[in-house]
């Protein structure tokens, strides 16, 4: 193994195994987020696109694809369709938390205005539906349909439990659920199911992507208490702020005596949040172990993940995507 590919970043090395496949997909997404009588869809599409990201989702869909020997066509098609999704609800979502940056530049609601994003945002969710009806595959349809509608589902459960203190770890799943492992499971699934691999594999990448994504999003929001998250794209404290109830809050609430209570009630529950409280709940959750147990927890799903990957054909493929899961432990150890 030379020194290079040892010190490439997983998800780099992934990339760098499905360029071909990778060119082919943005190329489709140039193509179909065009549009002949409304010029402010590709403007601000190609805003948010250009601004980067990793393209994990739709290379998850493509590594899939790839492991199970599909040959055909509509893995690009399928990757595309969930790059198109994945921008929607970004694009809805800024809207939502009223944001002004992601990825280091402007938002674009912040650029254009809320109407042009949620609308673009729809356009790009049509687009997506157009793109996985050309595959022929109503099991596809299925699985992306759904995910959608979880999506969505995840989106407003999130906001009734916004700032509720009887928000439980159950309602914290489904949320993270919906908002994040919902795309990931459905990227890896239809990869299959287009490949026509059996059964027992579309389920094992089902069960990879679900694991995959509750773990990704467990340690983002770790990362809003660890103090790196600016080295890591997020400001920290900006859920504290936001009065969120992810899991390291869920868990030092439980604990709270009645002191603590009080002080979760006033900054989570009634938003009201001075100078020194975000430190003095980051000393709350060391008290309680939550920081600790939540990274154990992300931990957890990091390993069902990978145990998931071996009902999958060896391939070096699968290899990459046994190291991404570490990847995504390290962003908080």
């Amino acid at each position: 193994m030379s020194l290079d590919h040892a010190t490439r970043k997983p998800h780099d090395r992934l990339a760098a195994a499905l360029s071909d496949d990778l060119v082919a997909v943005n190329e489709m997404i140039r193509a179909r987020m065009a549009s002949e009588h409304a010029p402010r869809i590709p403007e601000v599409t190609a805003h948010l696109v250009s601004a980067g990201g990793k393209r994990l989702r739709p290379m998850l869909t493509l590594a899939a694809a790839r492991i199970c020997g599909y040959v055909g066509p509509y893995h690009i098609h399928l990757a595309a369709t969930v790059e198109f999704i994945h921008t929607a609800t970004l694009l809805h979502d800024d809207v939502v938390d009223e944001s002004k940056q992601r990825r280091g530049r402007p938002t674009a609601n912040l650029l254009w205005d809320n109407t042009s994003s949620v609308l673009v945002g729809d356009y790009l969710f049509a687009r997506s539906f157009q793109l996985m009806v050309e595959t022929g595959s109503l099991k596809v349809l299925d699985i992306l349909a759904n995910a959608a509608a979880t999506i969505a589902e995840g989106e407003v459960l999130q906001l009734t439990a916004a700032r509720n203190l009887a928000t439980t770890e159950e309602i914290y799943l489904k949320v993270v659920r919906g908002k994040t492992a919902a795309l990931f499971s459905a990227a890896t699934e239809v990869g299959g199911v287009i490949a026509g691999a059996a059964p027992d594999q579309v389920r094992a990448l089902f069960e990879y992507g679900d694991a995959l994504g509750i773990a990704f999003q467990i340690v983002d929001d770790l990362l809003d208490y660890s103090g790196v998250g600016a080295e890591m794209g997020k400001n920290p404290g900006d859920d504290f702020r936001e009065g969120k109830l992810t899991l390291p809050v869920i868990r030092a609430v439980a604990r709270a005596d009645a002191e603590e209570r009080d002080f979760w009630t006033r900054t989570i529950q009634k938003g009201r949040v001075a100078e020194g409280d975000l430190d003095h709940a980051m000393s709350l959750l060391a008290r309680h172990g939550t920081i600790e147990s939540t990274r154990a927890e992300a931990m957890l799903w990091a390993g069902r993940a990978k145990q998931a990957l071996r009902h999958l054909p060896a391939h070096e493929i699968r290899d990459m995507l046994h190291d991404l899961v570490d990847y995504v432990l390290v962003r908080v150890n």
